[in-house]
């Protein structure tokens, strides 16, 4: 019998990711709630996108499965509807130790305090924010709640502190409105740390080193790493530039990962999900730190799982909701190695050119493994782009294979020639970065 899927803001790449996946003839997938008001609305209406996802519930003949590959509040909403429905899932609270950046931060300092960067919670609205900073500089600030480095700055000086927090005072109601609302959900809210809730900034120490991605899931209380994969980033050490899979990282250092990875999970009680967590390695004093949790798989490596190993990671997240033991990564890829490029501009300008769908089938006669999603379009200004990082502009993604990095990234530049975007000059953004762009010259594509 067919297993009918929901999936929270369905886009028609995603769709092509999940058809890949074993025995996706036995699945019928849904959209659920529409992906401009999941992913890319001006503010999240709580109560309206739950009221939307239970209209489509309601009226369908059968639910097997809710799944979802976006950020907040994608990963809060999952346990509140599964919940509802009578479906596997982790518990709301623990989902909400991940979405919280604070919170993570306590279980990380509870659970593997050996990993955990110094940490502060601040508040935005307070009247000195600056006597009420602890850290020393410099540090990261972030709201405690949003995705993909939204709102997130490095702090080296008082100046630039106050400068951020203004425009994440700005800002931060964006997330913190909508996560009060979910926090209304939670049955045990004393499971839950007492601080850190509503609009909260988070001050956290500098760390680094090679950063990776782990997936795994946890099913039955077992926790499982499928795949580890490497985030390669620009030269202003914020900015991401690639992912690839498999991980370079020595295997002693990656098991030492998995280990750290259990002890956290098992702590905050996360079940029945999967997960991504990322964590970096500093190569000098062989030090390994933890950088954030998430109670999904990564959409960003669900073609390149596909590429290596035959299937996206989807089949992971459909497994867990049908209750099914996962079988993956399977041997099953075209190629050894597999990435996503994310081509950034750092720094504002108008898009002059940029590829027809006709120029990408003619590149993917050579290269018959690629993906490619244009994020912008003619005319448009960089600026105008959303849930970007507060350093870049991110323009596409590729994904593609090889038999190793060295083949991967001679691609991954062939094909940005080929691509051939335009952009008007490059003008200077609000915050410096390493990779300072030069205006007066031809901007270009950095890496």
């Amino acid at each position: 019998m067919t297993k009918n899927i929901f999936v929270f803001g369905l886009d028609d790449f995603n769709l092509k990711e999940l058809q890949s996946v074993h025995n996706a003839d036995e699945y019928e997938f849904h959209g659920l709630v529409d992906y401009e008001i999941m992913v890319n609305p001006k503010s999240y209406d709580i109560d309206a996108i739950l009221a939307d996802a239970r209209k489509t519930l309601k009226a369908a003949p059968s639910v097997d499965g809710i799944i979802g590959h976006w950020d907040f509040p994608t990963t809060s909403l999952l346990p509140i509807l599964r919940r509802e429905w009578n479906l596997p899932s982790s518990s709301l609270e623990s989902a909400l130790y991940c979405e919280n950046k604070y919170w993570t931060r306590v279980a990380n300092e509870e659970a593997i305090p050996e990993s955990c960067p110094p940490y502060q919670a601040l508040d935005p609205f307070s009247k000195d924010p600056l006597k009420d900073l602890e850290l020393d500089f410099p540090f990261w600030l972030k709201p405690t709640v949003s995705f993909s480095s939204y709102l997130g700055f490095r702090i080296a000086t008082e100046d630039q502190f106050v400068e951020a927090m203004q425009t994440i005072r700005d800002n931060i109601r964006v997330f913190s409105d909508p996560f009060d609302r979910v926090m209304d959900f939670v049955e045990d809210r004393d499971a839950l740390p007492k601080d850190g809730a509503g609009p909260t900034a988070l001050a956290e120490g500098l760390v680094g080193g090679r950063l990776v991605t782990l997936e795994g899931y946890v099913q039955n209380g077992e926790v499982v790493v499928y795949g580890i994969l490497d985030s390669l980033r620009a030269a202003n050490n914020v900015s991401f530039i690639s992912y690839q899979y498999p991980s370079m990282l020595p295997e002693g250092v990656q098991n030492r990962m998995r280990t750290k990875a259990e002890k956290i999970l098992k702590h905050i009680k996360l079940d029945e999900t999967p997960f991504n967590m990322e964590f970096f390695w500093d190569e000098e004093t062989d030090r390994i730190w933890l950088l954030e949790i998430n109670p999904r798989i990564s959409k960003s490596h669900c073609a390149i799982f596909q590429i290596a190993t035959g299937a996206s990671h989807h089949e992971v997240a459909i497994n867990l909701a049908l209750g099914r033991k996962p079988d993956f990564p399977r041997p099953e890829g075209r190629f050894p190695m597999a990435a996503k490029f994310m081509p950034r501009v750092f720094g504002d300008a108008q898009v002059l050119k940029a590829p027809t769908e006709e120029q990408i089938e003619a590149i993917r006669k050579q290269y018959p493994e690629l993906l490619v999603n244009v994020g912008v379009k003619e005319g448009q200004y960089l600026s105008e782009l959303r849930g970007q990082d507060s350093y870049s502009f991110e323009i596409a993604d590729l994904f593609l294979g090889g038999e190793d990095e060295m083949e991967l990234h001679a691609k991954f530049h062939e094909i940005m020639t080929m691509l051939d975007f335009q952009f008007s000059e490059v003008l200077p953004t609000n915050w410096d970065v390493e990779t300072p762009v030069q205006t007066g010259e031809p901007p270009s594509i950095r890496m």
